[in-house]
């Protein structure tokens, strides 16, 4: 386990520390969730807010290093994954990061948006295999996403954007990295029970790419859809498509939280559809990012995911 600081518990052992890393952060709900779960397993970690104002307080804080671990929201993202010594798949795949892990001074940049989507959306009761999948938006959270779903069994993703030629470029890109990490990789198999392996995903899911406006029978038919844009963040935002589309068949996923009730969930109700936004998204990745940190630490615990998810979902007060 990585040693930073000199304040001792009464087991001889250095608290730990953990951060969110962005600007504004101070609505988190990352502290308290992450926080609830060290003391109930007796953990000397300690997570806190690192706000940085400007770019070179970020740059100075990723450089120096003094944390176990670090989640990365707006508008620090790029900085993370370009500071990491060793990125994770899901990072290479997404083109971001959302996690670093020190390991013994070497960072381990991660991306976790996608795995906490489709944990979110499971436990909400939808079966990946054999669906379409629509995924709005072209940044690293939509790509993190259509992955997971890919691995989730899903047998068509469709990524859609505002412009369809940056759709097929980021998809393009995309679909490079996952076939050379497919042929040059270990494939291990999945790590969530009855999702595909590394290799079996890249040879299973077809992948489709379009705009808003030229992919408007590929919306309307999806089983799924996912909002991975910002849109929503600010009052009087639009949702990213015409709602119209929409019916009572389709199950509707807005990563945005913390706002209010986004133009698109509203329609989405509206038209019957189940709906959600991205609170249980916020839990999952942060329990998913829990064992990676502690598994990396060389932690062990006993709790499930499951119960990793009650203690923070209740700790964040939603």
């Amino acid at each position: 386990m990585t040693l930073s600081d000199d304040k001792k518990d009464a087991r001889g052992g250095a608290r730990e520390k953990l951060y969110i890393l962005g600007h504004p952060i101070a609505h988190s709900k990352s502290p308290a969730m992450y926080n609830a779960v060290y003391e109930k397993l007796g953990l000397n970690w300690h997570y806190d807010f690192m706000d940085c104002a400007e770019l070179a307080q970020a740059e100075a804080f990723l450089a120096k290093r003094d944390f176990l671990s670090i989640n990365i929201t707006t508008p620090y993202k790029p900085q993370a994954y370009a500071a990491a010594d060793v990125r994770a798949a899901s990072a290479q795949l997404a083109r971001g990061a959302n996690v670093l892990v020190n390991k013994n001074g070497v960072l381990v940049a991660y991306n976790v948006d996608g795995q906490g989507c489709v944990a979110a959306l499971e436990r909400a009761g939808v079966s990946f295999p054999g669906a379409h999948v629509a995924v709005c938006g072209t940044g690293p959270t939509a790509l993190a996403i259509l992955h997971a779903a890919a691995q989730a069994g899903a047998d068509e993703v469709l990524l859609v954007g505002r412009d369809k030629e940056r759709a097929g470029d980021v998809l393009r890109g995309y679909a490079s990295t996952f076939k050379k990490l497919a042929e040059t990789a270990i494939d291990l198999p999945a790590a969530t029970p009855g999702h595909l392996g590394f290799a079996e995903t890249y040879e299973h899911v077809q992948l489709k790419f379009g705009s808003y406006a030229t992919s408007r029978q590929a919306i309307a038919a999806a089983d799924v859809i996912v909002d991975a844009t910002p849109l929503g963040m600010n009052p009087g935002d639009a949702a990213p498509f015409d709602t119209a589309l929409l019916s009572a068949r389709q199950t509707v996923f807005d990563v945005v939280y913390g706002h209010g009730t986004t133009a698109l969930v509203a329609a989405a109700r509206e038209a019957g559809c189940a709906a959600y936004d991205g609170a249980s998204m916020l839990v999952a990745q942060a329990a998913v990012t829990f064992n990676i940190v502690s598994e990396i630490a060389g932690v062990e615990h006993s709790m499930t995911f499951d119960g990793l998810y009650d203690v923070m979902f209740e700790a964040a007060g939603f």
